[in-house]
C-alpha cells in the first residue's frame, strides 16, 4: 500500500515536472495568441455556450463570483473557463509554439524594440478583447492597472529603500486632487470652477500633462516628509509619513474650494483603457531600469547597510531622498488617473483603508521585486472581486491569507528577482 502510494507520489511528480518543462519551451508570443484566440472565442460563442451549459450569463470574472454567489453553478463554470480559455490556450501555445520563436528570433535579430513593441500589442489586444465584454471588466482592469503601479511605487520605498512609508494615500490624494482640477478647471464646465478655459477637443491630447502635473504635485508634497525623516534613522519615516498622510486627508476635506468633504467630481473621461494600460506600461519599463540602474545599486547597498554604503562614498542622504521623491511622482499619476477611471475623488477614499491595501499587495508580491509588484497588485486586486460575494467574510479569508504568505514566505510570493525584458521576449529552446 505504501509502494503504491510513494509511487502515485513520483508520477505526480514527474507529471508536474514534464508540464512545467514543456510550457517552459513555449515562448511568450505563443501564449498572448492562445491568449487572444481564447477572447475571440469568448465573444463569439461565450453567451450561447454559457446559456447552454446552464449559466446565466458569461462570467464576468473566471467564475469565481458565479461559484460563491450560486455553489451549484461551480461544475459548469469550471467546465466553461477549461472549454472557453485553458483549453484555447494551451493548444494554440502549443501548436504555435515553434513558429512564434522563429518569430521571435527574427524581431530579436532586427531589434528588441520591436519585439517588445509586438508583445505589449498582443498583450493589450488580449486584455481589451476581454474587457468589451462589460463594463465591469473594463473598470476591474483599469483599476487593475492603476494599482501596479501604486505597488511598483511603494516597493522603491519599503523594498528597494529599506523603509517604511505610510504616506503613500496622501501622494495618491495630491496627485489625484491636482490633476482633477487640471481637467476641470481648463476643460469642463464646473460649479466650482466656472466656465471652461480651453475647448475641450484639444483636453485628451493635454491629459498627459495633467497626469505630470499630479506627479509633481505629489514629488514637492514628498518633500515635507523626507526632508525631516532622513536626517534621522530608525522608524521615524513611517511616524512622519502616517501622519502627514492624515494630514492631507485632513486638509482636503475642509477646502472648499476642491469640495472639501464632499469630494470632487465632473473629471473628463480621458482615461480609458489604452491610456491607463500605456501610462502602466510607462512606469513598469522607467522603474525597473531606476532599480537596475547605479541609482538603484546605490539603494540596494543604503538599504542592506547604510553604513557602509556611506563610507563607499555613497551620498546615502541624497539617495534616500530621489528614491522617494520618484516613488511619491509615480503615486501622483496613479491617483490621477484613479481620479479620472472613476471620475470623481473623495478625501475619504485616501485613508488607512487604502494604505492596508496597498501595503498587502506589496507584501504579498515580494519586496525587492518588480515581478513581485505586479504579482501582488493583480493577485490581491482580483482577489478582493472574487471574493466580493462574501461580503464581511472577505475581509477574514484576505487577511488570513496575508498570514499564511508572511509565515511561509516572509519576504513575498516573489522578491529580489530582477525583471529582465529581454528573458521575456527572447525564443525558448525547442525539444530536440
Amino acid at each position: 500500500m505504501e509502494a503504491t502510494s510513494e509511487k502515485l507520489s513520483i508520477d505526480k511528480k514527474q507529471l508536474l515536472s514534464g508540464l512545467r518543462v514543456a510550457a517552459s519551451r513555449i515562448p511568450l508570443l505563443a501564449w498572448f495568441l492562445g491568449g487572444l484566440v481564447a477572447v475571440a472565442l469568448e465573444q463569439f460563442i461565450g453567451n450561447p455556450f454559457a446559456r447552454g451549459i446552464g449559466l446565466p450569463k458569461v462570467p464576468v470574472l473566471f467564475g469565481f463570483v458565479i461559484m460563491l454567489k450560486k455553489p451549484f453553478l461551480i461544475p459548469s463554470a469550471v467546465l466553461y473557463v477549461v472549454l472557453i480559455y485553458l483549453l484555447p490556450v494551451a493548444v494554440v501555445a502549443r501548436l504555435t509554439a515553434a513558429s512564434m520563436n522563429r518569430l521571435a528570433a527574427k524581431l530579436l535579430d532586427l531589434k528588441m524594440f520591436l519585439s517588445v513593441i509586438l508583445h505589449l500589442l498582443l498583450f493589450y489586444a488580449v486584455l481589451h478583447i476581454w474587457a468589451e465584454m462589460s463594463d465591469y471588466r473594463v473598470l476591474v482592469l483599469k483599476l487593475m492597472l492603476i494599482a501596479v503601479m501604486l505597488t511598483l511605487s511603494l516597493n522603491i520605498i519599503n523594498g528597494y529603500m529599506g523603509e517604511f512609508s505610510c504616506s503613500h494615500p496622501g501622494f495618491m490624494a495630491l496627485g489625484a486632487y491636482s490633476a482633477s482640477v487640471f481637467t476641470v478647471w481648463l476643460f469642463a464646465d464646473d460649479r466650482l470652477f466656472g466656465p471652461a478655459l480651453l475647448p475641450p477637443a484639444i483636453g485628451p491630447f493635454l491629459f498627459p500633462i495633467a497626469l505630470l502635473v499630479g506627479g509633481l504635485v505629489a514629488a514637492v508634497g514628498a518633500l515635507a516628509v523626507a526632508v525631516p525623516s532622513f536626517r534621522t534613522r530608525g522608524d521615524y519615516l513611517a511616524i512622519i509619513s502616517l501622519a502627514f498622510m492624515f494630514i492631507v486627508k485632513s486638509l482636503i476635506e475642509n477646502l472648499e474650494v476642491v469640495g472639501g468633504p464632499r469630494g470632487l467630481g465632473n473629471q473628463p473621461d480621458w482615461a480609458n483603457l489604452p491610456v491607463v494600460f500605456a501610462t502602466t506600461a510607462i512606469c513598469i519599463w522607467i522603474i525597473n531600469n531606476f532599480v537596475r540602474s547605479t541609482m538603484g545599486k546605490a539603494l540596494n547597498a543604503v538599504r542592506d547597510n547604510e553604513m557602509a554604503a556611506d563610507a563607499m562614498t555613497v551620498d546615502t542622504r541624497k539617495t534616500k531622498i530621489l528614491a522617494f521623491l520618484f516613488g511619491a511622482f509615480w503615486a501622483g499619476v496613479a491617483g490621477g488617473l484613479f481620479a479620472h477611471v472613476l471620475r470623481y475623488v473623495n478625501p475619504g477614499t485616501f485613508g488607512i483603508q487604502k494604505l492596508a491595501e496597498v501595503l498587502a499587495m506589496v507584501y504579498f508580491g515580494g519586496l525587492n521585486s518588480v515581478y513581485g509588484s505586479i504579482v501582488g497588485a493583480c493577485g490581491i486586486s482580483l482577489l478582493g472581486e472574487a471574493l466580493r460575494p462574501l461580503e464581511l467574510y472577505k475581509w477574514i479569508i484576505i487577511p488570513l491569507l496575508l498570514i499564511l504568505v508572511m509565515i511561509f514566505r516572509p519576504t513575498g510570493l516573489i522578491a529580489f528577482k530582477e525583471f529582465d525584458v529581454k528573458k521575456l521576449v527572447q525564443p525558448k529552446k525547442m525539444a530536440d
